[in-house]
């Protein structure tokens, strides 16, 4: 459709924005990816906060009473986090260690190994452009983790 169009071009675009500001800021943060990691984690929460209270307000009225007062919802929420601030330090080592470029290349192949596992989990019926766009990206990847071994490989022998 036209709106999930929209949402993954909006999705890709700011994910690069994300992977160029991290390789930018970096250095103003003295390198300290636990630094760019906390500030990051405090500008999220001060910005979504108040989006989540606009947008889910119904929900979490509804669900003050039972849900939000039970264990298994905040152990739920606390894995989330760990799992999400655990991603957060990848991604900015793996930024810090290569390029943006490379960590979104790195990313669109994770997902295109995600949709296989798709068909293989959930039973989804692959169509044929779904199999030849996954195996496009895994070759793009393929072909660029080769170009770019070479290229360290030039430049160690120099």
């Amino acid at each position: 459709s036209a709106k999930g169009t929209a949402a993954g071009i909006a999705s890709s675009l700011f994910v690069s924005l994300n992977s160029i500001l991290t390789k930018k800021i970096l250095p103003v943060v003295d390198d300290n990816h636990w630094k760019l990691t906390f500030y990051n984690n405090v500008n999220a929460s001060l910005l979504f906060l108040p989006l989540i209270l606009i947008i889910e307000r119904e929900s979490i009225l509804s669900a003050v009473g039972n849900k939000l007062s039970s264990p298994l919802f905040w152990g739920a929420m606390s894995i989330a986090g760990f799992f999400g601030f655990s991603i957060g330090i990848v991604t900015v080592l793996q930024i810090k260690a290569t390029s943006p470029l490379s960590h979104n290349i790195s990313g669109t192949a994770k997902a295109a190994v995600q949709s296989l596992m798709a068909f293989y989990i959930w039973k989804n019926d692959p169509t044929f452009l779904g199999i030849c766009g996954i195996f496009t990206t895994l070759g793009g990847s393929l072909l660029y983790t080769f170009v770019k071994m070479r290229e360290n490989k030039i430049a160690g022998a120099k």
